[in-house]
């Protein structure tokens, strides 16, 4: 199968569904539990970006983004005044979730938001909201379609993996995401997977520096029929593991619930498989738009447009090829 083409539409021949996951923000009390056990699991550094353990001064979050180190990532989205005067300019019906907490075990956390008050609050301060992201593990992967070594593979369940001994750390699937999920440990920046910093022959003192690295669903749990870290772990269920197809539908339930409950801000992303990147294996439920949460609004693969490019660049050198044929023969002639 062309590299260019290929998705998930393989497992046919497999024997497995494809997995994925479905993240409920309206249920997220943003403790960060996901993000702690994907670190501890994946064994990931804190964040190399930063020369130490510095708070970045945003608030609860001290992780800032998805990146090398940080496969998942729980967003504290606060809205100031006079983002909350544009919300009550544009009429939506927002709602805020408050602030993080914790109730008494075996309180169900699905919770009815019937009650939450949808009107942009006339206060000073802020409205919250909070969002596990993760990698999206799209039906066509941009880092996929462009990585020229062959270290990133489509898994027998439909996830996208880096191969870590493969990667050359040359970051053009960086470029290839239009999530920004995947990036090289270290800063992001050009820098061949042979400048390390240590000597040949030690340890290194971070793992696979220069290396790209994301998300991989747990694919090492996943083989062995057991449930990704952060899906295990998350106290309310806000994140939910399965069939993709499951995944989805349970999502489309949960909109629909949350629609009859008048919160009709509420919607899905990445369950449409007909959007910019076939849809992705991880579907979120959110409460406002996408680019509230940091999400393009329309996310699109880059190779898409490469069918139709590589017809038109034939179709360039042809009529290159007939004009340069019919000059020398015309000047044959003279």
């Amino acid at each position: 199968m062309n590299r260019l083409t290929e998705s998930p539409d393989h497992l046919r021949h497999t024997g497995h569904s494809r997995k994925g996951f479905f993240t409920d923000t309206s249920i997220c009390i943003g403790c960060k539990a996901c993000e702690v056990a994907c670190k501890e699991w994946n064994r990931n550094p804190h964040d190399s970006k930063d020369s130490g353990y510095e708070l970045l001064e945003s608030s609860y979050d001290n992780t800032g983004s998805l990146g090398a180190d940080t496969w998942r990532h729980v967003a504290f989205i606060e809205q100031d005044r006079e983002q909350i005067g544009r919300a009550r300019e544009s009429g939506r019906a927002l709602v805020n979730l408050g602030m993080p907490g914790f109730g008494p075990p075996g309180q169900d956390q699905a919770a009815n938001l019937a009650g939450a008050d949808t009107t942009p609050p006339d206060t000073p301060d802020f409205r919250w909201l909070m969002s596990s992201d993760v990698c999206k593990h799209c039906t066509n992967a941009g880092c996929l379609d462009v990585c020229p070594t062959g270290a990133l593979f489509r898994t027998e369940h439909g996830t996208v993996v880096v191969q870590d001994d493969v990667c050359n750390g040359c970051g053009t699937c960086v470029a290839g995401c239009p999530f920004g999920v995947i990036e090289r440990r270290r800063d992001g920046t050009a820098g061949p997977k042979t400048e390390r910093e240590f000597t040949p022959g030690e340890q290194a003192p971070t793992r696979n520096v220069g290396v790209a690295q994301k998300c991989t669903l747990c694919y090492d749990r996943i083989v062995d029929g057991q449930t990704p870290a952060c899906a295990q772990t998350c106290p309310t269920t806000s994140i939910k593991y399965g069939a993709r197809e499951d995944m989805v539908a349970t999502a489309k339930e949960r909109v629909a619930e949350l629609h009859a409950q008048g919160l009709t801000e509420a919607r899905l992303y990445g369950a449409n498989d007909s959007d910019g990147v076939g849809g992705t294996g991880s579907v979120f439920l959110l409460l406002d738009e996408p680019e509230v949460y940091g999400l393009p609004p329309d996310p699109r693969v880059p190779t898409a447009d490469l069918p139709r490019m590589f017809k038109r660049a034939g179709i360039a050198a042809a009529g290159m090829l007939a004009a340069a044929t019919a000059a020398f023969l015309v000047g044959g002639r003279a």
